[in-house]
């Protein structure tokens, strides 16, 4: 919703009626900025964003974003700690969209505001002070809502006429704010101008903001306008007296077409240097703006045309594209081609990336309108593999490329290629795909791969001012023998970074934390109910139990099938001996429990009702007859996703966890594919979810197109988390041998760490390793090699939150710095808090000793530093040079920090690990340790101190408090 008070007419009357006052108070020319910001109260950064939608993930940048209340946001809801939510609530007019518009009376209603078709609301009326408190901002406080942006404080005087007109409106304007305080003392109030009305109410307000000092909007012409110089010195005057008499900061919201961030960037830096704070978005505030901090898009659109039959799952969009995106930083949202494209802005997608795999087939037309709508915006364009349609005449001067003549005939020539080319194999010259095209001279292109055959010279692959592109076979050339060894041709970090011209940034990475490499162990149920083929027998648990379990006591996540186990499963006789093994194992300290669903479903697509045209079954939930191979054969039982889900969660709850330690995560069976219901329900019956992904490079296949992303984004907004590393039944042949198969998973480990850390460590079995002496072997060996290796052990529900904090983390840089990127550069990064490490690989160092939110460094593999957090909410510059802290900095941690502080040379956090935890401090030598209030031991080597504590069950709430005091 646009300002009410944004009636460029309006404005002009007010600036006439107040110019006496400025000139009175020498303010009515350019000389007459704001005092220097030291003379009033800073304010924190600011956002208004009034769509149907708040994008949570990038306002919570912002110390205070303001919402439309009507679009549903809840603040209860928002795990954004750093961040206030303010309501948008308008005094001076109503909307008859309004809940309330119903319950005031006609007599109230004195005029209109035309260009937004508002009724002016009497404030002068009796019962209006108590009617906007009970019926405005009282729902709003229930909501959660503490703080208020009050706009249309200036309305009445679209209809008050006379000098005493105008008098009584403000009376009644002074008598609503009282009420509001009076009623809600703690309520933050941002007042949208009322400058009359400062004198009597200036102590109640937080702040004040106008609209458009170098940038407005003119409604009633629909157009942007530059604010002339007059109007923009009798603001600046009213910010002088509202900054030195009444000592509140003031807030600048300009206006700059959403797709111009060049023009948002410069308009708030000129704002900024006159000590107010700026917002500068589209009129409507419909995206996200630059104010105090500019966020950096998170975002990537990956566009594909799916051949009929392949799930989203399977598609090259998240098989190819999505794992580099993920390691650079980007989410990963999908489209395709024969759907309606989304309409998305440069405010919250860093670009668009297409793979096709040959001519867009569903209105092409309108496919390439919509790009080159994107490439108008600014936004990066890349397309791999095809650009999905002949590029030729008007389509190759679209993208600026030269349409070339000559003739393909014989064999293909490389004449240059760019050192990002033939990255995981050589470029393997091919004309099948061949375009007659070339990038021209100048700045912005470079040919990345030139090639000629026959009469026709023309360039592959290219870096392009609109994005970049690579045609087959040079993106992806993948296996045709059916062995699923596709290979990288390009580089594909590089080539991303360069075509969507990525800047550097602060990288939310989930592969470590403190210095130290993730561990996580999960186990699907599956062969729960087998017997051991090893001397003593027993069933798989019992093995596992006494072998691997209770041997090495890692955190880990164990789940059961319920058919596998209940009386009313598969096993119904088994059932009294299996339900022990399971709340045995169920109890240990170091076990989270999960379920691997009722009835272990192979073939996900097929547990959700039929399409239409195909067989139906009984409405209801989500059921499926027929044929009962893609799931386990239970008596009596059809396919009920309901019954899967929340029936196999209710029943572990009931049968077999102990009290206080319900199911927390649903761990996905088969294929691992679910659709958007089945993970809904995971969300209603309150548990994490995982698995899925197929992380498989090893030394016999060593490309990183077998290294799976994070997840994948589903529809409806549903997201399924990936398995970081697969389970032994691939290294084994699908469980046809060789059993010991899955200590290659040390093969997927390393590579999987260097030349870059992909991935954390994860060790991931079904219950049936427990039933053969060779893969209980394996097992031991890979659990031995873990011990071996600097990790950190954490539940895989750890790393699940992490991943989803990953998801919606916001990464932004003080707007004050010029460009993005670069050294000199302030960055705050905001999460929830569940992900704590951050991976520098720019120019110049974090500069830790000034930092908030950041505890120290570490070396990152490939190159920069990682950055240890001790919750979601971080800020450090970026320098040439650092000087090393004289205080603490954690060095390495096998466990969690947060709550770091360190103040007149004592540091002090919150720490707790759930094995063998221990800490180790740089600049630290000379130092004494407390935890708990106790003295502790410290092994000192050098400058560096060592603290080994005791292990928690539950790291995230029991903590230990530790103090840290250093001599001189």
């Amino acid at each position: 919703m646009p300002f009410r008070s944004g009636w460029v007419g309006m404005r002009m009357a007010q600036r006439v009626q107040g110019i006496a006052l400025a000139l009175a108070l020498g303010a009515a020319t350019a000389a007459a900025a704001p005092a220097p910001a030291a003379q009033a109260p800073s304010m924190p950064s600011i956002a208004l964003h009034y769509g149907a939608k708040p994008p949570v993930d990038a306002l919570q940048a912002f110390d205070i974003a303001v919402v439309e209340p009507d679009s549903g946001f809840d603040p209860r809801q928002a795990a954004t700690p750093a961040t206030a939510w303010f309501a948008y609530v308008s005094v001076g007019e109503v909307l008859e969209s309004r809940a309330y518009f119903k319950d005031i009376p006609k007599a109230w209603f004195v005029g209109r505001n035309d260009a937004w078709n508002a009724p002016v609301i009497d404030q002068a009326a009796d019962g209006w002070p108590a009617f906007y408190v009970d019926k405005v901002i009282a729902p709003l406080w229930q909501r959660g809502f503490r703080g208020f942006f009050l706009d249309t404080l200036d309305s009445y005087q679209l209809a008050a006429r006379t000098d005493a007109e105008r008098a009584r409106q403000e009376a009644g304007l002074v008598r609503v704010i009282r009420a509001i305080k009076a009623r809600y003392p703690e309520a933050r109030l941002v007042f949208n101008r009322g400058f009359e009305i400062l004198p009597q109410v200036h102590d109640l307000a937080y702040a004040v903001a106008f609209e458009s000092l170098f940038r407005g909007w003119n409604q009633a012409q629909g157009r942007y306008v530059d604010v002339a110089q007059a109007d923009r010195d009798w603001l600046l005057a009213q910010a002088r007296t509202i900054r030195e008499q009444y000592r509140l900061p003031v807030i600048s919201i300009d206006y700059c077409p959403p797709a111009d961030r060049r023009c948002a960037r410069e308009t708030a830096q000129r704002i900024r240097a006159l000590g107010i704070t700026p917002y500068v978005a589209d009129p409507g505030l419909q995206t996200v703006g630059i104010g105090k901090v500019e966020v950096l898009p998170r975002r990537v659109l990956v566009v594909q045309e799916r051949r009929p039959g392949v799930s989203i799952d399977d598609s090259e969009g998240v098989r190819f594209v999505s794992m580099p995106l993920n390691y650079l930083g980007y989410r990963v949202d999908f489209a395709e081609t024969s759907e309606d494209l989304p309409e998305i802005g440069p405010d919250r997608y860093a670009g668009v990336v297409v793979y096709l795999s040959g001519n867009v087939t569903a209105q092409p037309g309108r496919f390439h309108a919509w790009v080159q709508a994107r490439m108008a915006q600014g936004m990066p364009v890349v397309f791999l593999n095809d650009f999905g349609t002949s590029v030729s005449g008007t389509v190759a001067r679209s993208f600026g490329l030269k349409a070339v003549k000559g003739r393909v005939s014989g064999p293909v020539e490389v004449l240059a290629k760019d050192r990002m080319m033939g990255f995981e194999m050589p470029v393997a010259p091919d004309r099948t795909q061949a375009e007659a095209i070339q990038v021209p001279d100048g700045a912005g292109y470079r040919s990345l791969l030139r090639l000629r055959s026959g009469t026709l010279t023309y360039d592959a692959a290219a870096i392009t001012p609109w994005g970049g592109y690579v045609l087959g076979p040079y993106a992806v050339r993948q296996s045709g023998n059916g062995n699923g060894q596709s290979r990288w041709v390009v580089q594909p970090l590089d080539f991303l970074r360069a075509a969507l011209r990525l800047p550097a940034m602060p990288v939310p990475d989930v592969t470590t934390e403190n210095g130290r490499r993730l561990l996580t162990i999960h186990i699907d149920g599956d062969g729960f109910a087998s017997r051991a083929e090893i001397p003593g027998g027993g069933f798989s648990g019992e093995v596992l139990f006494r072998e691997i379990f209770d041997r090495y006591r890692l955190p880990m996540t164990m789940s059961v099938i319920q058919g596998e186990v209940s009386k009313d499963g598969m096993y119904p006789r088994l059932s009294a001996e299996l339900e022990p093994i399971a709340r045995k194992i169920f109890a240990q300290p170091y076990v989270e429990v999960a379920s691997h669903t009722f009835s272990h479903p192979f073939e996900w697509s097929r547990t959700v009702p039929a399409q239409p045209g195909q067989p139906t079954q009984s409405s209801g939930a989500a059921v499926v007859e027929g044929d009962e191979a893609f799931h386990l054969s239970i008596p009596g039982y059809s396919m009920d996703l309901n019954r899967e889900i929340g029936g196999s969660i209710d029943y572990i709850n009931r049968t077999l966890a102990p009290a206080g330690k319900p199911v927390s995560m649903l761990l996905w069976s088969g294929d691992c594919q679910p659709p958007a219901e089945a993970l809904r329900l995971t969300e209603k019956a309150r548990v994490l979810n995982m698995n899925g992904g197929d992380t498989l490079i090893t030394r016999s296949n060593p490309s990183w197109i077998a290294i799976a992303p994070l997840g994948i984004n589903k529809p409806g907004g549903t997201f399924q988390v990936f398995a970081p590393n697969q389970n032994e039944n691939v290294y084994t042949n699908l469980w046809h041998g060789p059993f010991y198969g899955f200590e290659r998973v040390i093969e997927t480990y390393e590579l999987t760490d260097k030349p870059y850390r992909f991935k954390p460590v994860n060790i991931y079995y079904h219950s049936y390793s427990g039933t053969k002496a060779a893969s209980l072997k394996a097992l031991r060996k890979v659990y031995d090699y873990v011990l071996a290796q600097p990790l950190l052990p954490l539940h895989s529900t750890d790393y699940v939150r992490k991943v989803l904090d990953w998801q919606d983390m916001a990464v932004a840089r003080d707007v004050g710095d010029g460009q993005p990127g670069g050294t000199g550069a302030e960055w705050i990064v905001r999460g929830d808090g569940n992900l704590r490490n951050l991976r520098w690989s720019g120019a110049g160092m974090p500069d830790v000793g000034a930092a908030h939110g950041v505890t120290g460094t570490s070396p990152a593999p490939g190159g920069g530093v990682y950055l240890h957090l001790d919750g979601g909410d971080a800020r450090f510059a970026v320098r040439d040079t650092v000087t090393a802290p004289a205080a603490p900095q954690l060095a390495e941690a096998n466990g969690i920090v947060r709550e770091w502080s360190q103040r007149d040379g004592v540091t002090r956090f919150a720490f707790s690990g759930y094995f063998k935890p221990f800490f180790r401090l740089a600049n630290a030598g000379n130092c004494r340790v407390s935890v708990d209030g106790k003295p502790v031991q410290a092994v000192r080597e050098r400058n560096t101190l060592r603290v080994d504590t005791a292990p928690v069950t539950d790291p995230n709430h029991a903590r230990q408090q530790v103090e840290v005091r250093c001599a001189g």
